[in-house]
């Protein structure tokens, strides 16, 4: 159980005096709270003068190694950031409903946070900024084009062709009335 989960109201049976007031117990959780705390501070100031300390008995080579390390870092940092920007613009303007312009129009390292990782927040707003795509359809979806009925619509039975001249049999076959029977549709 963590330090902050812990209150006199959910200490367990039989761990404390029955007779042992609450209000006592919680001032002495808040007490050892308090001091951890304390403690804390004090190792990361102890943590902050001991690599300052580290910094100043460098020598050059070292600083120079050290320098190179930094150099090295933040390139790698911004190469993994930019995609992982491009990532975070993806999600973000898919949840927004919205189209994100060319990636190739977008200067995708002032989403770059000091600390070499995305900034959420740019990204947000930037995303927000942009506009959102209309409702409303550009054009009527039914618009009855296309094959209407069965594919045999106009097309001639034998039983047509039987009633017919072998002339209007050819006018018909070149019209394409007959395309149906000579594929053996109908």
């Amino acid at each position: 159980m963590s330090d902050d989960q812990m209150t006199a109201d959910n200490i367990p049976p039989g761990s404390v005096n029955e007779g042992a007031d609450a209000a006592a117990f919680q001032a002495e959780i808040d007490k050892w709270k308090a001091l951890s705390r304390k403690n804390e501070d004090r190792f990361k100031a102890a943590s902050t003068e001991l690599e300052g300390y580290r910094q100043s008995h460098m020598s050059d080579t070292e600083k120079a190694i050290e320098a190179a390390r930094a150099e090295a870092r933040n390139t790698a940092l911004s190469e993994v950031g930019t995609k992982l920007i491009s990532a975070e613009l993806r999600a973000a303007s898919s949840a927004a409903g919205v189209t994100l312009p060319g990636a190739e129009y977008l200067n995708l390292e002032s989403f770059l946070g000091a600390d070499g990782n995305p900034d959420s927040a740019r990204i947000e707003a930037f995303v927000s900024s942009l506009p959102k795509p209309s409702t409303t359809q550009p054009y009527a979806q039914d618009l009855g084009l296309g094959r209407q009925g069965s594919p045999a619509a106009g097309q001639l039975t034998r039983e047509d062709l039987s009633r017919m001249s072998p002339r209007e049999i050819n006018e018909a076959r070149k019209a394409g009335k007959c395309d149906a029977l000579m594929r053996g549709e109908i």
